[in-house]
């Protein structure tokens, strides 16, 4: 059983079955599913990415500098983490929205003793505006925010059930690797579940990733208790 753990959600993920904003029905399952792993008493801290309304790498350039198209992205993740805040609150779950973004006017700023306090009280903390500086990925922020809060484990959810040797959506005989090092998921270039700047930070730190599928019932829950769900890097 894990004490404490960082959740990476993307902001694809929120989008659920739109093109992009947030599926409350998904925000929904999602916060069912937090309450669950807390009610063992396990503190949980959430990165949430911006996707599902801008990508920062994707939109640089036409006149946008990538330097503005970043600070975008992270805008982005301000939105999905107040919605995200609001819909735990309505399905009885304590939590507190953080900014590493400067926002007072609508999020408590980061502070690490500030975090350590709400997550000491049983809240849920979400952590908006990735690591607050541009070429780095809430991926990679959110390695350093599990380092920093002294997490255990970032369990970073996706729409499949772990890492497979081949995209499981184009191949039916894809193999799934329930164990990898930190090497093989750094050098393989097939391995695109999280960008290798997040990955040679865990394993500069020996911070073990779980890649799970957060929309299978009872998968976060078991991944906080320790079971071997999806792939684990360590």
């Amino acid at each position: 059983m894990y004490k404490r753990v960082l959740l990476k959600l993307s902001g694809e993920q929120l989008a659920g079955q739109f093109d992009g904003g947030i599926d409350p029905n998904v925000a929904g399952w999602i916060a069912n599913e937090v309450k669950k792993a807390t009610a063992t008493d396990t503190q949980v801290v959430i990165m949430v990415g911006g996707g599902n309304f801008v990508r920062g790498a994707q939109i640089a350039g036409h006149g946008i500098r990538r330097v503005t198209a970043d600070h975008m992205g992270m805008l982005g993740t301000i939105i999905n983490a107040l919605a995200l805040t609001d819909i735990f609150e309505a399905h009885g779950l304590a939590t507190r929205c953080l900014t590493n973004i400067f926002a007072e006017q609508v999020a408590e700023p980061f502070v690490h003793r500030l975090a350590n306090k709400h997550l000491e009280k049983g809240r849920v903390v979400i952590v908006a505006g990735g690591i607050g500086r541009p070429y780095l990925t809430t991926d990679t922020a959110a390695v350093s925010l599990a380092l920093e809060l002294d997490c255990e484990v970032v369990l970073k959810a996706t729409k499949v059930d772990g890492v497979y040797d081949k995209d499981p959506t184009q191949y039916d005989d894809a193999v799934k690797i329930e164990k990898l090092s930190y090497q093989q998921a750094v050098q393989d270039e097939d391995i695109k579940i999280m960008d290798k700047a997040a990955m040679g930070l865990a394993m500069e730190h020996k911070m073990p990733i779980v890649i799970f599928d957060s929309m299978q019932e009872g998968s976060l829950g078991r991944a906080t208790a320790g079971e071997l769900v999806g792939t684990i890097i360590s």
